[in-house]
């Protein structure tokens, strides 16, 4: 191959252009830490303390617990390590576990471009890989730059979700090259790694359609593990059906539609990771600036019990993901409920805080708060959808007896326009680990992340994570 060029390169040896597989390959190949500004690998950071206080606020859930019960029958003492725990199994049921707690509160962070996503769920497969195959931390920091990367690329260049299919479908890709920078491979057996994953794992659009079950937090969990493995299949020789995207039944034709990326992030080009939002409240994403409204409108209203309606003006995204469907007014189950605009901004207003306890299955259910619900209304506000995804804009307007009470706001806390602080995410991370963890155990954790780039071993952080057998 051609030296460093970004995304954009020939091969010297012919004229034939390459393959957007290729391509990435290429750029994952070539990609090294030598290549990440300093706030990059400082995002890093703050990524990883981040999503990791998510998954010890989820080890408690009842999905974590079903499926610990599934993947700690198979041991694997070379293995990785299923968080909060010291079990060892093999990496891509470690990705599966680690991952579903990663992601099921949805409290990790988030992407907002044609294609939503999750970008910090790529850690499970970083973290499974980076500890059993005893990776430096700069290792570590330059896979999980890749997966954000990759990710979020191809979140830009097309929606997949307008088309029936999930947004975890395109972290089978990006997990696939985390996984395969961990596990150091050649770049024609990364070319494999991606067409492997990318054959067999496009997932359904009905993940997040009416009534959302467990599986919601299992879903990129499933694609992470099926990425590993593919990359697991490259590394031993296997190939895959290529190309991949521009194939006769390849994904462009039957995914995506056909797209291109242009550029990818090297020291001129910023890379992606620095676009995407630590959330402040634990629920999706399309949601925050409502809740962040509701409560500042809360602040003014004596009694809750005279509101007489409430009226959400948002853009055309938040309402087909979160405030279009009549599951969103009757949620039953958390998942639904973190997924629902009026149930966001009800509970908002009548506690007057949006935590995790907001969201446990008593409060869901409370007949006071359900009627709340039902005042809800949502409707486009085309100036807020015109302003997506660079914003993330919404207008409340709640009436009383007393009188109407508004607040717009375009960008919740959180946001790049308005990132939480390094003191704030560390906050997150013991609030959430605050019942698994004493305060020396978390500042150890907290240090070592803070020091991960000059770690030499990451699964050190497994390891003091590890706190029953």
């Amino acid at each position: 191959m051609g030296g460093w060029t970004g995304i954009v390169y020939e091969r010297v040896e012919s004229n034939v252009k390459p393959n957007l597989a290729q391509k990435l390959s290429h750029y994952a190949f070539r990609l090294s830490f030598n290549h990440l500004p300093e706030e990059v690998i400082h995002e890093v950071k703050r990524r990883l303390m981040d999503s990791l206080g998510c998954a010890l606020g989820a080890l408690s859930s009842e999905p974590a617990r079903r499926a610990l019960k599934v993947v700690s029958r198979i041991q694997d003492p070379d293995g990785a390590t299923l968080l909060g725990t010291r079990h060892q199994v093999s990496p891509d049921l470690a990705v599966f576990y680690n991952g579903l707690l990663i992601r099921y509160l949805d409290y990790n962070d988030t992407y907002l471009s044609k294609e939503p996503a999750h970008p910090s769920d790529n850690f499970s497969a970083a973290l499974a890989l980076g500890e059993g195959l005893h990776r430096s931390g700069r290792d570590f920091i330059t896979a999980v730059v890749l997966g954000y990367e990759i990710q979020c690329r191809l979140c830009d260049a097309a929606s997949i979700r307008s088309r029936g299919w999930d947004h975890v479908t395109y972290g089978a890709f990006s997990s696939a090259l985390v996984a395969s920078k961990l596990l150091k491979l050649k770049e024609h057996q990364i070319y494999h790694a991606l067409n492997l994953a990318g054959v067999a794992n496009v997932a359904l659009r009905q993940t997040r359609v009416g009534e959302l079950s467990m599986w919601k937090g299992f879903a990129f969990a499933n694609a992470a593990r099926n990425g590993v493995f593919a990359a697991l299949l490259a590394q031993a020789g296997i190939t895959g059906p290529a190309p991949i995207f521009e194939g006769d039944l390849g994904f462009f034709k039957l995914v995506s539609g056909p797209f291109q990326i242009q550029r990818l992030g090297h020291r001129r080009i910023p890379f992606k990771i620095l676009d995407t939002f630590i959330k402040y409240f634990p629920a999706e994403y399309h949601a925050q600036s409502a809740i962040e409204a509701a409560l500042e409108i809360r602040k003014k209203i004596s009694d809750i019990h005279k509101i007489q309606a409430i009226r959400v003006k948002t853009f055309r995204t938040a309402i087909e993901i979160i405030g279009g469907e009549k599951e969103k007014w009757h949620p039953v189950s958390r998942e639904t409920a973190d997924h629902s605009l009026p149930f966001c901004v009800a509970v908002a207003l009548m506690d007057g805080e949006v935590t995790l306890k907001q969201f446990s299955q008593r409060r869901i259910q409370d007949p006071v708060l359900c009627r709340l619900v039902q005042k809800v209304t949502v409707e486009e506000d085309i100036r807020w959808t015109r302003l997506y995804p660079k914003a993330n804009a919404v207008s409340l307007e709640v009436k009383t007896k007393r009188g109407i009470f508004n607040r717009e706001l375009l960008n919740a806390k959180g946001h790049a326009a308005r990132p939480l602080s390094d003191d704030e995410v560390e906050e997150k991370f013991r609030r959430l680990s605050s019942r698994l963890l004493l305060p020396r155990q978390q500042n150890a954790i907290l240090d070592k992340i803070w020091d991960l780039d000059q770690l030499k071993d990451v699964g050190i952080i497994l390891k003091l994570l590890g706190m029953k057998g």
